[in-house]
This record gives C-alpha cells, sequence and structure tokens, in this order.
C-alpha cells in the first residue's frame, strides 16, 4: 500500500500539528513553525517507512520545529527603556553580594548550575535538566535544596 499523496497528509493532520504549535509558542509563532513542520516534512515524507503513524511523526517534527522557536526567541534581545545597572564593583567589602560567590562557590555543581539556569537565566526547569542533564524534577530538587543552602548561609550570617 502506498502513502497517501502529501496533499492529503496536510489537509487531515495540519489542524493537529497547528494545535501543537499554538500550544508551545502560542498564536504568533505558531504559523511559521507550522510552516516549517511541514516543509520539513515533505523534504522527508518520500522516506518514510509505509507503516508509520503519520500523525505522531508530524507531531515529533512540529515539537521540535517549536522548540527551535523557543530557543530563537530566547536568544532575541529585549528592548527597554531603561538602560542596564552599571556593574558592581566584584568583591566590594559590605555589598549585598558579600559572601554570595563563596557560598555559591560552596555548593554542588549541579545545584549551582541549577539555580544560575533557572534563577538567573529564567530558563523553566525542562530547559535546565535538558543542560544538566537528568529529569525535570531532579533540577526542580537541585534548585530548592542549593536555595535551601544558600538561606540557611546567609541566614548565619546575619546572627553573627
Amino acid at each position: 500500500m502506498s502513502p497517501p499523496p502529501f496533499e492529503e497528509v496536510v489537509a487531515e493532520h495540519g489542524p493537529t500539528v497547528l494545535r501543537v504549535c499554538r500550544a508551545v509558542l502560542g498564536p504568533a509563532d505558531a504559523e511559521d513553525a507550522w510552516s516549517e513542520t511541514f516543509l520539513a516534512a515533505l523534504d522527508a515524507y518520500p522516506r518514510l517507512r509505509p507503516d508509520s503513524n503519520i500523525e505522531a511523526w508530524l507531531v515529533t517534527i512540529a515539537h521540535r520545529k517549536a522548540l527551535d522557536h523557543v530557543r530563537a526567541r530566547s536568544r532575541r534581545p529585549i528592548l527597554t527603556d531603561k538602560p542596564p545597572e552599571p556593574p558592581a564593583d566584584e568583591g566590594s567589602p559590605g555589598g549585598w553580594e558579600s559572601g554570595l560567590w563563596e557560598a555559591l562557590e560552596a555548593l554542588p555543581l549541579k545545584q549551582r548550575q541549577t539555580i544560575a539556569y533557572h534563577y538567573l537565566v529564567g530558563m523553566p526547569y525542562v530547559q535546565v535538566a535538558q543542560i544538566v542533564g537528568g529529569s525535570q524534577d531532579a533540577a526542580r530538587r537541585a534548585a530548592a535544596d542549593g536555595i535551601a543552602t544558600l538561606r540557611k548561609t546567609f541566614a548565619k550570617g546575619e546572627s553573627r
């Protein structure tokens, strides 16, 4: 049995792919990801095995294209009305960050990474987990443990 013409595949599965793209990206970038999905699918369609689940195949492509858009969006500059704050003098005694660098360095690497990626960069835990390895829950736990250690460290410093 030969696969259906690609036009039929688009007509049948196009709405599902668009819903996936909208769910991941929102309406603004969804149509671009939808188009990119079907352009990539058109290129690969002749090599698709006859017994393949076409809908699952298309949703996988859509998921990857949507993630490409999410990654690209995170790299775009953000326009602002205010200039950034001037850099702090590194190591200035008595500043708010007094002891922070030492406390961060004392944390295990994975905790330090998850805190940096999630709290400083603003990445969701799922992306943090992809970078540092492990599950989303493990990344969330590592960040929570690191923050708890930092709070204890600074609570001890305040009571001195």
